[in-house]
């Protein structure tokens, strides 16, 4: 079947296995973010979106990230991302400290208490994805997933337009 082929029948289209896979792809990423998402908060009080946030400053070293690389690295507008960064700040999870290099340009920081709560939710974050994903796949299969999922993430983020 071609790219340009026309569906006949509503059936024939949602079957079709391009359109299952992709679907299925979210369905499961939207389940598993639900699970491990309720399960992170209730022993953590940390939203997913806000443990997300601390991972993307804990990745990016003691020099501090943009707020424009968040708004990227979360598909966000600059004012989501702005808005997601307050409520850390607001939380005392991440600084703001200016750039020495760019006066308009805030980095973030993970705050110490950012830091140990990154710490603590990593730990309970990790034996949920072994549980959910390692061990229902098997380690070969998940180390294949994620090297698959790697590969469509990077593609895509290829295809992003830069964030407003």
């Amino acid at each position: 079947m071609t790219a340009d082929h026309m569906f006949h029948t509503p059936q024939e289209a949602a079957n079709d296995p391009r359109i299952l896979i992709f679907g299925r792809l979210i369905g499961a990423a939207n389940r598993l973010e639900y699970i491990l998402g309720r399960d992170l908060e209730s022993h953590t009080g940390l939203s997913h979106t806000l443990f997300e946030l601390l991972l993307m400053v804990g990745r990016s070293g003691d020099g501090g990230l943009p707020v424009r690389d968040i708004a990227q690295g979360r598909v966000l507008t600059s004012g989501g991302a702005t808005r997601l960064v307050q409520r850390g700040v607001d939380q005392g999870l991440v600084a703001r400290t200016p750039s020495e290099t760019d006066a308009r340009v805030q980095l973030i920081t993970l705050t110490d208490a950012g830091r140990d709560l990154l710490l603590r939710a990593s730990a309970l974050h990790t034996r949920n994805i072994e549980r959910h994903i390692v061990d229902v796949l098997g380690a070969d299969d998940a180390a294949i997933f994620a090297r698959s999922l790697r590969t469509l993430s990077v593609n895509a983020a290829r295809a992003l337009p830069p964030m407003p």
